[in-house]
């Protein structure tokens, strides 16, 4: 009843499925696909606070520290009245904390841990880890796929993916996991309008300036961070010198959280960053985005960053900055023509 939304038919009943399979006896093995901003992780909370109830620990791996911190967050927020302890672990969270929470993760003090890799190591260990939930596992590597492997023998795990590699797929399909699929968009839910462009100042303009008159905000991908501080500067002294922060993988820990949290906050209402906000991240104040040098993207990399934006009622715009379509390579343009083709919920 907490929930703000109303479930979708689909989420109801994946949330059923998974209850079924908690309660069948045998390990859980569920992949969860839905698409961006469908409600994976509403429907990974729940299977994790019936977890919790049950008695049992919870761990939660995402691919990212942005993510991480967001995921502790919604966990946090949405299970603190009901006593249960939820910690993060990540680059932003420090020695000293982090050594109290290993301890009460073995103690069983700590119910849920949303981490990122760091908490695949060995000497994290658990009280009695019943399920682990796996945000994006295409993005980790081999080693930490490994561990997974080693923890899924005691332990039930629930895998979501908004942009399902064959190889995943193709395990579903024979059955070595089950899986859940989530096709329904929320209510009042618009497709994202999608633009390939050309660089052109005045277009970049109008685009930031529309978004922002209506009080919204703006996320420009640029993915290289010796000369992103240029852009910055570009786009704040096109938009007639407006507050525009910088957000990269680079920065330091303290400097890199505090950009995210007060765009969060919407203390500044452009960020031009690199691919940090790639996976996951939800911020529905944030509906224009554009990406330059769009056709050095992966397919699902540029999927999943027209994900970040239409999240909420609002229409929503993606802007796709390439150079002229002649002279992309044949990869490069059939990548941005699928994209184009495929603009539907």
């Amino acid at each position: 009843e907490d929930f703000p939304f109303q479930e979708t038919s689909d989420q109801l009943r994946v949330v059923s499925e998974i209850e079924v399979d908690l309660q069948s006896g045998k390990i859980m093995d569920r992949l969860v696909i839905g698409d961006v901003g469908f409600g994976k992780t509403e429907v990974a909370m729940r299977a994790a606070f019936r977890t919790v109830l049950e008695g049992g620990q919870v761990m939660v791996l995402a691919p990212t520290t942005v993510l991480c911190y967001q995921h502790y967050e919604t966990f946090k927020n949405r299970m603190l009245k009901y006593g249960v302890r939820v910690e993060p672990v990540n680059r932003f969270v420090s020695t000293t904390k982090i050594r109290e929470i290993k301890e009460g993760w073995a103690s069983g003090g700590v119910d849920i841990v949303v981490g990122t890799h760091k908490i695949l190591n060995k000497k994290f260990k658990p009280k009695s880890l019943d399920l682990l939930i796996v945000d994006e596992e295409q993005r980790f590597g081999v080693g930490h796929k490994e561990r997974i492997k080693e923890l899924k023998s005691s332990a039930a795990i629930l895998t979501m993916s908004a942009t399902p590699i064959p190889r995943t797929l193709h395990m579903s399909m024979l059955g070595l996991r089950e899986i859940s699929l989530l096709a329904t968009p929320p209510a009042n839910r618009l497709s994202v309008k999608n633009f390939l462009i050309n660089f052109d100042e005045q277009l970049i303009r109008n685009a930031v300036e529309h978004e922002l008159r209506r009080g919204g905000q703006v996320f420009i991908v640029h993915n290289r961070v010796e000369d992103i501080a240029e852009i910055a500067n570009f786009v704040s002294m096109a938009c007639g010198h407006i507050d525009v922060q910088v957000g990269h993988g680079q920065q330091s820990e303290k400097e890199l959280e505090r950009v995210i949290k007060d765009f969060i906050d919407q203390k500044f209402s452009i960020l031009v960053c690199t691919t940090i906000i790639e996976s996951g991240i939800d911020m529905p104040n944030v509906n224009t985005i554009i990406v330059n040098n769009a056709h050095h993207f992966g397919l699902s990399q540029l999927y999943q960053l027209r994900g970040r934006v239409g999240r909420s009622g609002n229409q929503a715009y993606a802007y796709f900055i390439t150079p002229p379509v002649d002279r992309l390579t044949e990869d490069s343009r059939k990548r941005i023509e699928v994209l184009m083709a495929h603009q539907d919920l």
